[in-house]
């Protein structure tokens, strides 16, 4: 079985991502979303991308982002992904796709097998499927809440795209995760931090080494 793929999401500070890259995460997330307190200035993006170059992929996450928007942030964090986390429709994701040549990660917000069911729909727009629990009604943002949804739900999952794991995932719980779902792709935020925003060094470390056990 092939190894466990990474992402730490949310990188915002430059020890965060040397974290990162010394736990050998496979993927840094940088955030484009202003609700977010993980949300980066352009400015910060650039400098975070220029310090990583090639020893990390860099995601870019976005909700239901202007092609403007997409356009600046592909640009600052030197993007080797976009990660659409609102409502983006199948089409739309693969308008990004064409339009930015970049492999895209559709995630699918999670509460039930239908929701589930739903990446199928992505099937030839995207590239990769994260599943990550869906947020209460009202949240003002679509993840990294911390919260996760029921696993058993991926259990028998056998869709045709590559997918990947989300919400709630801390050092704690992520290898039970993996042993229950087979995820090949895991991906963390809220759970490897000690403040919204702010990484916990020791917890990026530890969560690496417990997905890959």
């Amino acid at each position: 079985m092939a190894a466990t793929k990474i992402k730490i999401c949310g990188i915002t500070a430059p020890d965060a991502l040397e974290a990162a890259i010394a736990a050998r995460a496979d993927w840094c997330g940088l955030v484009f979303f202003p609700p977010s307190p993980r949300n980066l200035a352009p400015s910060d993006a650039r400098a975070l991308a220029g310090q990583a170059g090639r020893r990390i992929g860099k995601v870019g996450l976005f909700v239901d982002p202007a092609d403007a928007l997409l356009a600046e942030g592909v640009a600052a964090g030197a993007l080797d992904a976009i990660q659409l986390h609102g409502d983006e429709t199948p089409a739309r994701a693969a308008q990004v796709r064409t339009r930015f040549a970049l492999p895209v990660w559709k995630v699918i917000a999670v509460s039930s097998a239908a929701d589930v069911a739903r990446a199928e729909l992505y099937r030839g727009a995207v590239d990769t499927i994260l599943f990550d629990a869906r947020t209460p009604k009202g949240a003002d943002r679509p993840g990294g809440m911390g919260l996760r949804f029921d696993w058993s739900l991926l259990a028998a999952y056998r869709g045709a795209l590559p997918w990947g794991l989300a919400g709630g995932l801390t050092p704690e719980n992520v290898a039970q995760a993996v042993a229950l779902t087979g995820a090949p792709l895991v991906d963390t935020s809220s759970g490897v931090e000690r403040a919204p925003g702010i990484k916990d060094l020791g917890k990026i470390a530890a969560f690496c080494a417990a997905a890959r056990a």
